[in-house]
């Protein structure tokens, strides 16, 4: 039933995203992890200690974080199941693990941003969603941050979760986002977190793989159905810049998204004042992205959405005649 929990949740998360009573109830697991996270990086990580020690100890950690969240989760879903509403009630916990819509809303305060406000309000809602220096950021920078943003959360906010509910249930989703959850908190190149945080760091990697190349196909078959994309240029580009990204996974939608559109996107960008010299996706595209080219990205990005879900419906379906 792990792939209808997925399916249900995917619609649920959809229409009315986290219910609002049920984060009042619970709060969000993405809290959770992230306290469990800071608990184990203050008492494992010392400054004083050496590279290995750190990096065995980031090991265990990573263990600590998946394993136990997941366990908890498999012992709900368990109890759950034996009740008439198990399954509803299971699809609502795992709404927490997905981002379609509060993707989509924050993606759109940035275009809604730069329309009504100026760059000034773009770059306060674009910095809500990218890493990168907002300040830093001319008109066009902010809209292929958006852009970027969009496509890789795609992947790592909606398909993987959703991948890894219909492989695991709620525990197999419940363990990707508690493992991504580190990697954003600790996987960094930075004195601190290169030697304890590089397990989770690696691990983020494998278990975004699947989904960041499921994400790529969905964006291309997307661009087949929207107007103005061009699904063959972003199948080409895919298989030529996604590789180049210095994210084993993020090049696979955000090539993708960037030859559907015609635009150039990533390239070099700054980091708490650290210029990263990064491959563009999309070589040759335009590079004067506007507000409405993320208006044009959100189309291309619920029609992959909607690709999606008809997938595990299809599964769901399969999966009860059988």
């Amino acid at each position: 039933m792990s792939i209808l929990i997925a399916f249900l949740s995917l619609l649920v998360e959809f229409a009315v995203g986290y219910p609002s009573w049920l984060l009042g109830a619970i709060g969000h697991p993405v809290t959770w992890f992230g306290r469990l996270i800071s608990f184990l990086d203050r008492r494992l990580n010392r400054d004083t200690d050496s590279d290995a020690l750190r990096r065995r100890r980031g090991v265990h950690a990573l263990l600590i974080i998946v394993l136990v969240p997941a366990t908890i989760a498999f012992a709900v879903e368990t109890m759950l199941a034996g009740i008439p509403a198990g399954l509803i009630l299971t699809a609502l916990l795992a709404t927490s693990l997905l981002s379609q819509k509060s993707l989509t809303e924050h993606v759109e305060a940035v275009a809604d941003g730069l329309d009504n406000g100026g760059l000034d309000i773009g770059r306060v809602a674009v910095s809500q969603i990218v890493g990168r220096d907002p300040e830093k950021l001319d008109r066009a920078g902010v809209c292929r941050a958006a852009i970027e943003s969009l496509a890789e959360n795609f992947s790592d906010g909606v398909v993987a979760p959703v991948f890894w509910i219909g492989v695991g249930g709620l525990a197999g989703g419940v363990a990707y986002k508690a493992a991504n959850t580190a990697d954003s908190m600790i996987g960094h190149r930075t004195p601190r977190h290169e030697a304890f945080g590089r397990a989770a760091a690696r691990f983020d990697d494998l278990i975004n793989l699947p989904a960041s190349r499921l994400t790529a196909l969905l964006i291309v078959l997307a661009a087949f159905l929207v107007k103005d994309a061009d699904a063959g240029n972003a199948w080409r580009t895919v298989q030529r810049d996604a590789k180049k990204h210095r994210s084993p996974n993020a090049g696979w939608p955000e090539a993708a998204m960037a030859g559907a559109l015609g635009l150039a996107l990533a390239g070099p960008r700054s980091y708490d004042g650290v210029m990263v010299d990064d491959a563009f996706m999309g070589e040759g595209g335009r590079r004067d992205v506007e507000s409405v080219d993320i208006r044009r990205a959100l189309r291309l990005y619920r029609v992959a959405d909607f690709l999606l879900m008809g997938l595990f419906g299809l599964l769901s379906v399969i999966v009860i005649v059988a």
